[in-house]
């Protein structure tokens, strides 16, 4: 019986961890084959497009895990817009800091290299950063919210872009401090409203 290979989920791996850390533009694929131990004729038999194709299968990966995430912590919170956004806030930072603050967001990665050049991967990216705004509004939205639907998502998208700002921050700063400022601001402005 043949052996499965994990070629494929190595070098996806590898290279969300190369593009988090090195940059789109700067990893190779050279440097993504050695690093993920994946033979070149693998490499291509599973990405024929090459590079491009592989952080397409990234931001596919990361969407699926970090969406799965945001919904635990949506079930969790049970309603309560604060407990939401201090336990993803406090996740957030808290990967970082393990990762000795080197690991951000490989969603925000690309698009600061890759948008709007390059069309599929901005489209890609679009569709996470919708279904995160999507899913933070549920979490950010009370069972008796008189807002409108556009006002909780307007609200969302705030959320997001200050967590994705934050995580540039914490990396410099290698502090969840930028995290903490993101929760006091948002319970104290009003934005995530009392249960």
């Amino acid at each position: 019986m043949p052996r499965k290979s994990d070629a494929r989920a190595k070098a996806i791996a590898t290279a969300e961890r190369l593009f988090c850390t090195s940059g789109y533009a700067a990893t190779g694929l050279a440097r993504i084959l050695e690093e993920s131990g994946a033979p070149k004729g693998s490499f291509y038999f599973h990405f024929p497009r090459g590079k491009a194709e592989l952080a397409e299968e990234v931001i596919e990966a990361y969407r699926a895990r970090t969406t799965a995430l945001f919904r635990v912590l949506v079930e969790r919170a049970k309603g309560d817009p604060r407990a939401f956004v201090t336990s993803l806030a406090q996740g957030i930072a808290g990967e970082m800091e393990r990762s000795g603050w080197s690991m951000g967001c490989v969603a925000m990665a690309l698009a600061q290299e890759v948008a709007p050049a390059d069309a599929a991967l901005t489209d890609a990216l679009e569709r996470v950063f919708a279904e995160w705004a999507r899913i933070m509004a549920e979490g950010i939205r009370r069972p008796d919210e008189v807002s409108t639907a556009a006002e909780v998502q307007t609200r969302a998208l705030a959320l997001l872009a200050a967590l994705e700002g934050a995580r540039v921050i914490a990396r410099t700063m290698r502090s969840r401090e930028p995290f903490e400022a993101v929760v006091h601001q948002f319970r104290c402005s009003g934005l995530i409203p009392r249960v």
